[in-house]
This record gives structure tokens, C-alpha cells and sequence, in this order.
């Protein structure tokens, strides 16, 4: 099938968009329009089935719409129909959605060939969303083929935005389908009736399967899984996920495994017509030789109007909420015009505004809107056909999400543009686009046993109705990440949830559940409350409320960043100027303002690193380079750069590790360039020092960004010395690691999350919830009484485990040392510091207090390097680079 022979059923609003836009065009012309019912509610259109085959009625439902379906669809139906599940596979905008959801529909003409006015039938399909406001989205979306089909089936959402009232209706009946997320589904399992409320249940749908898996959210649906399979052992599962490079353990974690542990037989279809892709970047007229992290700035914001302004309606992707603050001040102060249709959105703003942005973009009324993740994902914007990226996508498959973007329909042609912040980025577009050819993604690796999820769900399940041990153990082992839980795991989470473990025996508010005859419930109506009320994994950040004095909140900003603020103060967040009034409880009060403000709030956690997929495609381009290629304008771009590094040190082949010495007035540096990314370079450069630290008293100042790290150090002999004896063994690593970076201490603010997830802390009632700070002083409290009281509490050994996988990157750390022991290293004594170093120079600078602004301190840091370079240069008769000697 031709891109042109038609389009699949990824854009079910497509119609409705321009039916809108018609409308607007009519009332602009001074014709009256008809009443046109918002996008969401798109008007029916009949497909008389009667007497007619249930596939010939949905070809020609998506003939209405100039629509053909997709061979990998009618492969999707066929298997439901037969009773099978699995994964969807295909990329954004091509028609997961219809792929999953015409199947129930064809079922359902089947069976009941003349029943249009039988009563709505009951709760048939679930459909798990990873955020609320895609609910909205695709209930339109799954609405739209029933209404015209003739269908007696109500579809509806229930997540925590739906309105009280639907609620109230959904307690004594839900809809046919039903669109929820994880917390909500968890919700309705602890619901008495649990049993016969799913007993008519077909099949589940997991949207964005790839976002969910490799977290406790994905666990949590896992286990809902797992419950809902005992109810319904027929259940067909269906996955939807784009952007994924491990297909069969994603399908494993999705449809879990038998009885004997084996995994449950799936199939995963794969979308058979690939979506066209262009990545190219925006290339600065000058690239310094020196480059450092943010070097490039806004310089390239005439560039990226000109991009906006070729389509008509664009994203304005960052991987930062205060860089997409600055761009969107930097990009309404150019073209003031822009003002209302110029939109900025991420996850701290208001929920309110974010649906505004999100409707204008659906509607076409919006320009461009600059976004941080919390666009990544979603139904249909269709209206979308221009991408750009502020800075490295960072991964392969964030940058095939969001270059998805655009073009949302299939046969389109999805294109990104990325907008380097500094000229080492360029290396990055080129590595990401060798990667993306080659058809590499990353993939994502499925949670592990998490007890404090486990010990959550045995309470919800203990409030839906009660079980017996036995059965839930033999239960959740058939969940993908229980498969391995062994009996003296579920003993302790059983002594947990009914007596709070060894240390807490002795408070009644942690014996939640009650066991009388073999049977686990729960019997306090305090307990069953709370429990409700926190359920879930999203544990919330140290952020408060932004509020206008006598007005609407504007969204939440990290405590940190509100102490700094003394009255009177200016800074700027969800693209406007606010004066900081004064702190009320948890609510920052401010009020708007004509001053202006550079002061930008910054969140924590906010800085990506490169993936293991990309950090292997960057050092292929080095070695590249090394041998004098240099395909495309990205790798030209910075071709001086290389030449310099090569001639003043060396360009690392794909097998080696280069190190260079230096010495400077500063004192001993050593820098290490693994290429494996920032969170493996920074537990490396901890490591080094430990390992250094061992031969004897010495002190450090430590550096690490995505190519590499620093050691800086007064004394240069127990740095020869540490190499000599094995600084970079990949030996003893599980015990060196947590003693370098006092992963102890680490544990125990990870702790916050593990005691919010288990129930051991109360983060409030809605309305009166607890300040972050009391949430984190509880949890370390109750950390330290487990750790002197009842040291073998296996919260404790999780709370470890998920510091050194989860923050640390143990694992991958361990690789890189073991590829570093396998290949060569290569020990360069350098006169200067050289281009790869340079970054790591500045980066240290940041840290340093000094009255002297940080653009004059990196000016003046690269001026005898720049004059090195010159010297050079004419030397070599002004020869416009450096060639590579290795």
C-alpha cells in the first residue's frame, strides 16, 4: 500500500479540525456559522450496517473519512477476534489507536448483528492512559466510530479530573469503555463489588506502553493486570508503544506469565508502512573552536523564527521548563505580533492553562508553543508540521517521539530540526541521525520486585473484597515483575501491611489489614480512607503554589527557589513577569508585573544526559573523525574543532579511552573521556577519587559532563600512581560505588518516596495536604528507625538498590569499565587544555563564587587557547583546521 492510496485511522479528529476551520473561515466571511460542536463532540455519521459483513462496515467508516486501514490493522483485528494480545508497534500518528480499537467493535457486530437498540452494554474495554489529559483525546477519538457505527456503547474517562457527578453515575454503572490511568484503575479495584464489576471485561488496552514500563506506574498496571486476569482468565491485552527497542521483553512485562512462570504467548505487530523522518539542525554562522555548555545561547533565535514562520503551526521543543521559560520571553519580546498565538507549556504551570495550549494547538489557533516533555505525548495534533529541539534530544527515541509531532498523520513526513546550545551538540544531531538509520532505539528496562508497590496493592486488594495469601501470592507472581518473588519477600510484605514490620508493631496506624480465618481485609474506615487517598506512585516534588493576590494559581516552583525570593523580588515563570508578595502556608503569593526579570526558576532533576545508544553512536562519529570523515553539515560544522583536539592530543577510536594530563596554575588535571554520558561520568569521577583516595590524604575537585570528567588535584603523584594500580578495574565495584558517593545518605532521601508509596507516610487530605518538608522529615525518621531497630527491613535494601540503578546507573557504570578494560587506553601529556576539555573547564567555573560575570570569566579562559590555536595555524601556512595523526 502507497502513501497516497489513503490514510489510516491515527487521526481521528482530522475531520473535525477542518469542519472547525470551515466554520471560522464562514463567521471571518461574515456567513453566520452553524452551531459547530467543539472538536471533541464531532458530529455522527451513519454507516448502515444491516445485513452487511462487520469489516465491509468499518472499511467504509474509514472511507468517510478518506481513509484506507493499514494491513498491520485488519492483522490487529483478525488476532483479537481469534482471541489473541500483544504489542502494537508502530510509529506516531500511523493508527495505533484504531489498531486496537475496531477489534471489540467488529466482535461486538458480530455477535449482536441487529441489536443498535439494545441498552448500552456494559463495561467491555478499558483503556489505560499514562496521563490525564490525554483521556479527554481519546475518549473523542474511540467515540467517534461508535457513534457512527450505530453502537449502543458509551465511552467515558475517569481519572482524578473527572467531575464528581460522572463519578456519582459511574459508582452504580460504567460505561462500555472506559478511558482511565493506573491510580484510578488501583482506585476502582478496592471497590467491594470488584468481582462482577469487570465480569463482562473483553479486553485492556495500555496506551503508550514504552512510557509506562520502566516504571512503578508500569508495575502498578502490571498488578493491575494480574488482578484483573484472575476475574477474567479470557482477558485479551493489548499494548500500544512507539519508540522502543526491547519489543519482546515489553511484551513479556505486558501480558506477565503463567502459572509455571513461563511468559504468556503474545504477538507484537508491527506497523508495516516506516513514518519518513528528517532530522536536520540549525548551524551558527560562526562555531568557536572552544566550545561549553550554553555557549551558543540564543544566538540562533533568528533562525528559529524563520523555521516557525515556514509552517503554520509549530513546537518549540526544550528538555528544560527554564529554558522553555527563556525561550518564550526571548521569542515574544522579537515578535511582539506573535502575543496569543504564541503559547508556552510544561508540567509546572497550571493544569488549566496546559488544556488551553493543548485545545489551541488542536484547533490551529496557535502559532507555536514552546513545551518541555509534557508534550511528548498525545492523540492528535494535527495542526502541527514544524518540530525544532533547543539543545540534544539526548536520546534517540525522544527524538523520534518528538519529531512525531508533526506530521501526526500517516504518510506525512515527521521533521525536527535541532537548535544546538553549544557546537559539540552538532555531534550529537549526526550521532542521532547515524542511530536512527541504522534503526537503533534504546530500550527500556522493566522495574524489578518493588515491595513498597507490592505492599500498597495487597492493601488495595485486601480492601476489594479481602484474599488469601496464597491465591494474591500466586496471583501477583503471574504480574512480569513479581515472576521471581520468593516466599520470604511476600511473608514480610504480609507482616507489614497488618503489623508495620519488627520496628513499628507498636503503632496501630501501620496495621492496616486484618487477618481472621486465613483472610486479609481491611476493617478501619480511617484506613480504607487513607489508603484511597494515596494510591499511586507520583510522589510529589518540593514545589509550591504560585498564586496571584485574590486570583487563580499559576502553577508550583520548587521551595528552594521561593526561599531565595525576599518581597518586592521580579522573576519570570510561565511566561510572565510576577513580583514575589509574600509565603502563605505552602502558596507563594505574587502579582504581576512590568519590570523585567532574567530571575528564572530552575527545578531540580532537570538536566539529561545522553543515552548508552546515542553515547555509542557519539564515539563512532569521533572515530570518524579520527580517520578524517566527516558526512554531513553537522560533523563540517565542527570539523576545526576535532582537527584542533586532534592535533593538540587525539581523537578516541571506538575502542579506546583516551586520558589527557595537564597541569595549570589551577594545579593537576586529569581528564577522562569514556563518552558514556553525564550520570555514568559523574559516578566515575566519584569512584576515581575514592579509588585515588585510598593510597593516601589528597583533595579534589571533580568535573563531569557527557563526553567526559575532570580530577583536579594540587599534587600530581597519587594520580600516576592510582592508574598504575588499577584505577579503571571494573573490580569490587559493589562495594566501591557506595562508598564514593555515600549512597547511605542518598538511600535515605530516596526513602520519601519508597514510605509515600508503602503507606508508612500520610501526605494529607486534599485541601490540607503536608508541606514536602514534613513528608521528607517523617520519612527519614521512620529510615532511621528501621535502620537502628530493624536493619533487615527490606525497604531499606530497596531504598539501596534504587539509588545505585536508578540514580547512580550502577549497571551502566559497570559496562563502561568492563568496555574500557577490553579496549586500549591512551595516555596524552597535553601542553594545554584542549577542546574536549574546555567544557569541563567552564562547567567547574559555574561552581566557583567570584564578582566577575561568567561570560568575561570564559572569555578570558579561552583567549591564550585561542591564541594558541592562531600561533598554530599560521604556522601551518593558515591551513583552515588541524588534520588528525591517528
Amino acid at each position: 500500500m502507497t502513501e497516497t492510496s489513503g490514510r489510516s485511522g491515527g487521526s481521528a479528529l482530522a475531520v473535525d479540525l477542518r469542519r472547525a476551520r470551515a466554520a471560522r473561515r464562514k463567521e471571518a466571511a461574515g456567513a453566520k456559522p452553524s452551531e459547530t460542536p467543539p472538536v471533541r463532540r464531532r458530529p455522527a455519521r451513519i454507516v448502515e450496517c444491516a445485513d452487511r459483513e462487520p469489516i465491509d462496515c468499518v472499511r467504509q467508516w474509514f472511507t468517510g473519512d478518506e481513509w484506507v486501514p493499514f494491513p498491520f490493522q485488519e492483522e490487529v483485528w483478525r488476532a483479537y477476534l481469534a482471541g489473541e494480545s500483544g504489542l502494537i508497534h508502530a510509529a506516531t500518528g500511523t493508527g495505533k489507536t484504531y489498531a486496537a480499537w475496531m477489534g471489540p467493535l467488529l466482535e461486538w457486530l458480530r455477535d449482536y448483528p441487529a441489536a443498535r437498540r439494545r441498552p448500552p452494554a456494559p463495561l467491555t474495554v478499558l483503556w489505560i492512559t499514562p496521563l490525564r489529559a490525554l483521556a479527554g483525546d481519546t475518549e473523542a477519538a474511540l467515540r467517534a466510530p461508535v457513534e457512527d457505527l450505530g453502537i449502543p456503547w458509551t465511552v467515558e474517562s475517569r481519572t482524578g479530573d473527572t467531575p464528581a457527578r460522572v463519578r456519582t453515575r459511574q459508582r452504580t454503572r460504567l460505561p462500555s469503555a472506559l478511558v482511565t490511568t493506573p491510580e484510578s484503575l488501583s482506585l476502582l479495584l478496592t471497590r467491594e463489588d470488584v468481582s462482577t464489576l469487570f465480569q463482562h471485561l473483553q479486553l485492556v488496552v495500555v496506551d503508550e506502553w514504552h512510557e509506562l514500563m520502566a516504571s512503578k506506574r508500569g508495575v502498578q498496571t502490571e498488578l493491575c493486570l494480574a488482578r484483573l486476569r484472575r476475574f477474567r482468565p479470557g482477558l485479551r491485552t493489548l499494548g500500544l508503544s512507539a519508540t522502543l527497542g526491547n519489543l519482546e521483553t515489553a511484551c513479556d512485562a505486558l501480558l506477565g506469565v503463567d502459572a509455571r512462570a513461563r511468559p504468556r504467548r503474545g504477538r507484537i505487530f508491527q506497523g508495516l508502512i516506516p513514518k519518513a523522518l528528517e532530522v536536520d539542525a540549525l548551524i551558527p554562522e560562526t562555531v568557536e573552536r572552544f566550545p561549553w555548555s550554553g555557549q551558543i545561547g540564543l544566538r540562533l533565535l533568528p533562525e528559529v523564527i524563520q523555521s516557525i514562520e515556514e509552517g503554520e503551526t509549530s513546537l518549540v521543543f526544550t528538555n528544560t521548563r527554564a529554558t522553555a521559560e527563556i525561550w518564550f520571553q526571548a521569542l515574544l519580546a522579537t515578535r511582539p505580533d506573535w502575543a496569543g498565538i504564541l503559547a508556552l507549556h510544561h508540567g509546572s504551570m497550571d493544569r488549566s492553562t496546559r488544556e488551553w495550549v493543548e485545545e489551541g494547538l488542536r484547533e490551529g489557533r496557535l502559532r507555536c508553543v514552546v513545551c518541555t516533555s509534557t508534550l511528548d505525548l498525545g492523540v492528535d495534533f494535527t495542526p502541527v508540521d514544524r518540530v525544532l529541539q533547543v539543545g540534544s534530544p539526548k536520546s534517540v527515541g525522544r527524538l523520534i517521539q518528538r519529531a512525531g509531532r508533526s506530521g501526526h498523520r500517516p504518510g506525512a513526513v515527521s521533521r525536527l530540526t535541532c537548535v544546538p546550545t553549544n557546537a559539540l551538540e552538532l555531534v550529537e544531531v549526526a550521532a542521532a541521525r547515524g542511530a536512527l538509520q541504522a534503526g537503533e532505539i534504546e530500550a527500556r528496562r522493566p522495574v524489578e520486585r518493588p515491595l513498597d508497590l507490592l505492599a500498597q496493592h495487597a492493601v488495595t486488594v485486601a480492601l476489594g473484597g479481602g484474599f488469601r495469601s496464597e491465591e494474591l501470592l500466586a496471583e501477583v507472581r503471574t504480574a512480569w515483575a513479581y515472576r521471581e518473588l520468593g516466599d520470604d519477600e511476600w511473608r514480610w510484605v504480609l507482616d507489614f501491611i497488618t503489623r508495620g514490620g519488627n520496628a513499628l508493631q507498636s503503632y496501630p496506624e501501620y496495621s492496616k489489614v486484618v487477618e481472621t480465618g486465613g483472610r486479609y481485609t481491611v476493617t478501619s474506615r480511617m484506613a480504607a480512607m487513607r489508603h484511597r487517598l494515596s494510591i499511586g506512585t507520583i510522589v510529589s516534588e518540593s514545589a509550591m503554589k504560585v498564586q496571584l493576590l485574590r486570583g487563580r494559581t499559576i502553577g508550583t516552583v520548587e521551595e528552594t527557589f521561593i526561599a531565595r525570593l525576599r518581597p518586592g523580588d521580579v522573576f519570570t515563570f510561565a511566561g510572565r513577569a510576577l513580583e514575589f508578595v509574600r509565603v502563605r502556608g505552602m502558596v507563594a503569593q505574587v502579582r504581576r508585573s512590568t519590570a523585567k526579570s532574567n530571575a528564572v526558576p530552575h527545578w531540580s532533576g532537570a538536566r539529561m544526559a545522553i543515552s548508552t545508544q546515542l553515547a555509542a553512536w557519539v564515539r563512532t562519529k569521533l572515530d570518524e573523525a579520527r580517520r578524517g570523515i566527516y558526512q554531513g553539515r553537522e560533523m563540517e560544522a565542527v570539523r576545526r574543532i576535532l582537527e584542533l583536539q586532534a592535533a593538540w592530543s587525539r581523537l578516541p577510536a571506538t575502542d579506546e579511552l583516551l586520558i589527557e594530563r595537564v597541569r595549570t596554575r589551577e594545579g593537576h588535571h586529569i581528564f577522562v573521556y569514556p563518552v558514556e554520558g553525564r550520570l555514568v561520568h559523574e559516578g566515575l569521577a566519584a569512584l576515581f577519587a575514592y579509588r585515588i583516595a585510598q593510597l593516601g590524604p589528597i583533595s579534589f575537585t571533580l568535573a563531569a559532563n557527557d563526553y567526559g570528567l575532570e580530577l583536579l588535584s594540587a599534587d600530581r603523584a597519587p594520580l600516576d600512581e592510582a592508574i598504575e594500580a588499577g584505577l579503571l578495574s571494573p573490580e569490587h565495584l559493589l562495594h566501591d560505588i557506595p562508598a564514593s558517593l555515600n549512597a547511605a545518605e542518598l538511600a535515605r532521601r530516596q526513602f520519601r518516596e519508597i514510605a509515600r508509596i508503602a503507606g508508612l507516610v500520610f501526605q494529607g487530605y486534599p485541601g490540607a495536604a503536608k508541606a514536602v518538608k514534613q513528608v521528607q522529615a517523617s520519612s527519614e525518621l521512620i529510615y532511621d528507625v528501621f535502620a537502628r531497630y530493624d536493619p533487615d527491613n527490606l525497604l531499606l535494601f530497596q531504598a539501596h538498590r534504587e539509588v545505585m540503578e536508578r540514580q547512580l546507573e550502577q549497571s551502566r557504570l559497570g559496562r563502561a569499565l568492563e568496555r574500557v578494560a577490553e579496549g586500549r587506553i591512551s595516555v596524552v601529556e597535553v601542553e594545554r587544555p584542549t577542546p574536549l576539555a574546555f567544557p569541563l573547564l567552564v562547567d567547574r567555573a559555574r561552581e566557583q563564587v567570584t564578582s566577575e560575570k561568567l561570560a568575561d570569566r570564559i572569555r578570558r579562559m579561552a583567549a591564550p587557547l585561542e591564541r594558541a590555536a592562531e600561533g598554530m595555524r599560521s604556522a601551518r601556512g593558515g591551513h583552515r583546521g588541524f588534520r588528525s595523526g591517528g
